[in-house]
């Protein structure tokens, strides 16, 4: 199929596409506190992650960036759901979410901050990304098999970002 036939149109909705990704140790989950410099989430917690560059499928994508973040190389990752998050009326992002088990590798120091290992039950204690609440426990839960999980981010009236998850 020709470029031409793609039927890109630039007056509708796109996305930049980015991955999240969740690296679990039993009831633990590896999280990255940014870095108080860092221009968006500074100081709070999140999976680890980017942005997809040009030429990368997803699942290289998260592969990159869990050994950009972490130092972790050898892991089975699973993509386990796609989160579109509304940003403005024809612009948006595309959230891949993975999951992983860790593997006991050497994790190493990130510029994007410091990782943690936390307790899935101490979730609630901490200065969280704002959907992360919402995500994370039901990533914790979906396993190999399970139904990919669908979601969507969107900003209400206010501005508060809303998430719902399926």
């Amino acid at each position: 199929m020709p470029v031409s036939d793609q039927g890109l149109d630039k007056q509708r909705y796109s996305v930049i596409p980015r991955t999240l990704i969740f690296v679990f140790k039993h009831n633990d989950v590896l999280l990255l506190k940014g870095a108080e410099n860092k221009k968006i989430w500074a100081g709070k917690f999140n999976g680890l992650g980017g942005h997809i560059e040009v030429g990368e499928d997803v699942l290289t994508s998260a592969k990159r960036e869990l050994a950009e973040e972490a130092g972790i190389n050898d892991i089975d990752l699973h993509c386990c759901g796609v989160v579109m998050c509304d940003v403005e009326a024809q612009h948006g992002i595309a959230v891949f979410l993975f999951r992983g088990e860790y593997g006991g590798q050497q994790l190493t120091i990130s510029e994007e901050g410091n990782l943690h290992w936390v307790s899935m039950s101490s979730l609630g204690q901490l200065p969280l990304v704002e959907d992360l609440s919402v995500l994370l426990p039901k990533v914790w839960q979906w396993k190999p098999g399970d139904r990919i999980l669908s979601g969507l981010n969107y900003y209400d009236e206010e501005g508060n970002l809303k998430t719902r998850l399926l």
